[in-house]
């Protein structure tokens, strides 16, 4: 496939933008969580079902599956956005503010959905360049780390070959893009622990078994378990994001509930932490006459991409934007259920920059209140997914 038959892809893109900008504001005023996107999903069904794809609608909860066929045999590669909201109160004052209460796009996964529609009306204007076929996934609660295993249960990824996807990065400028061999996204574990004591008044704790103070002493020593126990090479974070005990100044409470999060860039680390945790915690409860019990749950692996999906990524990505415009992405321990997809089928996930040219604004961060995006970033995600997909299957 040669550079002259993407040439004018992005130009393409580009004269599409504003059906992308107003989409993608569409989403945004009307934000749903997690299994809760019944509206967004029935809006991208009619957008594909009006490009000619077959539809499947309801896989994994609300997600959408559009299979585009090229004009000859060859193999499938999918394209993976995902479509779900967070429980986050906007404070953009957009004129397309977010409409629901306590709702809201702060992970720009409404740019994502309209990028991948984006892609799939680039792609099925042509389809005689394509040796093979593309499966547009627009999945449902990524923000649990659900949404993936949900649909890779129900056959998503039956006969595909490869999977490649994005996630919008407000800290890289708009036009560019980045990529990472290897892990690029941590593990999500998650822990709930329920500190149990005796409970009775405030002024009379020797008549008591005090939980607080029991919380607070395994609260630090959770960290000795990445200070002291694992190597200073193998990143891994614990973090107690959720306290709750007691409801009086001068009580002491039954018990205190915490919750929490593992993160590493190891399979192997991540599988000890469980049983690394459950000693820290039931040992520091017993030294304060408390007990402890601890519910971990794995939610997904260490995102790694694969070397070869990554260079055609990299290919794709250089055509559409030049090498300038591609970074080397910094791994981060934040994580994402693609990388559950990617433990089935080889792929790769990279950044797509959204954030202000040059760094002329400031740029909240994904999760926070004030996020917001550079639309720029729409017509060049768009883009490079249909690049990735020509590139791929261009004969």
């Amino acid at each position: 496939m040669t550079t002259k038959a993407i040439s004018d892809l992005l130009p393409s893109a580009k004269a599409i933008e504003r059906e992308l900008i107003d989409l993608r504001r569409k989403f945004h005023r009307n934000p749903e969580l997690s299994f809760e996107e019944a509206e967004t999903a029935a809006a991208v069904a009619e957008l594909l079902s009006g490009l000619g794809l077959e539809v499947r609608t309801g896989i994994g909860g609300h997600g959408v599956v559009a299979d585009l066929t090229g004009d000859r045999p060859g193999p499938r590669i999918a394209l993976r956005a995902d479509m779900d909201a967070l429980p986050i109160q906007e404070e953009t004052d957009l004129p397309y503010a977010s409409e629901k209460p306590g709702k809201m796009h702060a992970c720009g996964h409404d740019a994502h959905t309209a990028i991948l529609y984006g892609a799939a009306k680039l792609l099925s204007e042509r389809k005689d360049q394509l040796a093979g076929s593309v499966r547009f996934i627009f999945q449902s609660a990524e923000e649990i780390n659900a949404g993936a295993k949900a649909m890779i249960e129900q056959g998503v990824l039956e006969g595909v070959d490869e999977i490649f996807g994005l996630h919008n990065l407000p800290t890289l400028s708009a036009g560019k893009a980045g990529t990472r061999y290897g892990a690029l996204m941590g593990s999500v574990d998650k822990f709930e622990l329920t500190i149990t004591g005796q409970g009775g008044h405030g002024a009379i704790p020797d008549q008591c078994i005090d939980p607080v103070v029991a919380a607070s002493a395994i609260i630090l020593s959770l960290q000795s378990a990445v200070s002291r126990e694992i190597s200073p090479f193998d990143p891994v974070v614990v973090t107690v994001g959720s306290i709750h005990g007691g409801a009086s100044y001068n009580v002491i409470p039954e018990r205190v509930e915490l919750s929490g999060t593992v993160r590493t860039f190891s399979k192997s680390v991540q599988e000890t932490m469980p049983s690394r945790l459950l000693r820290l915690i039931s040992e520091t409860a017993e030294a304060y006459r408390c007990k402890a019990e601890l519910r971990y749950t794995q939610h997904v692996p260490v995102l790694v991409n694969h070397d070869d999906q990554v260079r055609h990524a990299e290919d794709a990505i250089d055509l559409i934007l030049s090498s300038e415009n591609r970074i080397e992405a910094n791994p981060t321990l934040a994580g994402e259920d693609f990388s559950v997809y990617l433990q089935h089928v080889p792929g790769c996930f990279f950044w797509l920059g959204s954030g202000p040219e040059n760094g002329a604004e400031q740029a909240y961060g994904l999760h926070h209140p004030k996020f917001s995006i550079n639309e720029d970033c729409l017509a060049v995600g768009a883009s490079l997914l249909a690049a990735i997909s020509i590139t791929r299957l261009g004969a």
